[in-house]
């Protein structure tokens, strides 16, 4: 969600995807698949709009129809956009800034976007800020502690933690990345501990309701999941 050129676009975000979109369609296609059942599973039945922030191509809308909803789709990459667009309606924003009225969306999915956008925080707010009262917000991303710019990932299946997990902020390619010729050494990545993405939904009013750690075929989890809801009344 988040651009080969490194130069923001007008709508205030770096569309790192630009000139991935194709690869990135084929490379994430059977990651989408295989997290199919989980996102249908967190989301639970439902009708109405559901938003997808972040959608990238579109993956996932799949999903968000067999959950009972309609995706409607938000990314700032065009490359990706002209994907999505032919699965689903979709809108070119920046997902600090939706121009959604508040309490727009019953449902709000932010799947494998913490390491593209440049302010989880913000998005998170605003994706809190357009759930209807009492709608779920279901994430899904790598794994704060055990996948990111710090992790050496080693033959054996073993991983080593190097010395940058605090470092809140855009990793460029380190030495221990080499090897590796997927999708974080074309567009980099952005670390969030996992204290500040769990602190980002707090802040943003949302009740955690379930916490997953899938694929348990790995031994060590490479990837976290949510289901968060916006109470029908501000807490006290």
């Amino acid at each position: 969600m988040s651009g080969t050129t490194g130069k923001p676009s007008p709508l205030g975000a770096t569309p790192r995807y630009d000139g991935y979109a194709d690869w990135y369609e084929s490379f994430n296609a059977p990651y989408a698949e295989a997290n199919r059942d989980l996102i249908v599973r967190l989301l639970g039945r439902g009708s109405g709009p559901c938003l997808d922030l972040g959608c990238g191509t579109g993956l996932h809308f799949a999903a968000l129809r067999e959950a009972g909803h309609v995706p409607v789709g938000v990314d700032v990459s065009a490359d990706q956009l002209a994907f999505a667009r032919t699965r689903g309606t979709c809108v070119r924003a920046n997902g600090a800034t939706l121009p959604f009225a508040d309490a727009a969306f019953p449902a709000v999915t932010m799947l494998w976007i913490s390491t593209d956008v440049d302010d989880f925080q913000a998005v998170v707010r605003e994706a809190a800020r357009v759930l209807v009262p009492g709608g779920s917000l279901v994430f899904a991303g790598v794994h704060p502690c055990f996948m990111g710019p710090h992790i050496e990932h080693r033959d054996d299946g073993s991983r080593i933690v190097h010395p940058t997990y605090r470092i809140a902020d855009w990793h460029e390619p380190q030495p221990w990345w080499t090897g590796r010729v997927g999708l974080r050494n074309r567009v980099g990545m952005r670390h969030v501990p996992l204290a500040d993405l769990l602190q980002a939904f707090i802040d943003a009013g949302l009740v955690l309701e379930t916490i997953v750690e899938p694929e348990p075929q790995h031994p060590v989890p490479p990837s976290l999941a949510l289901r968060l809801r916006r109470p029908e009344s501000p807490r006290h």
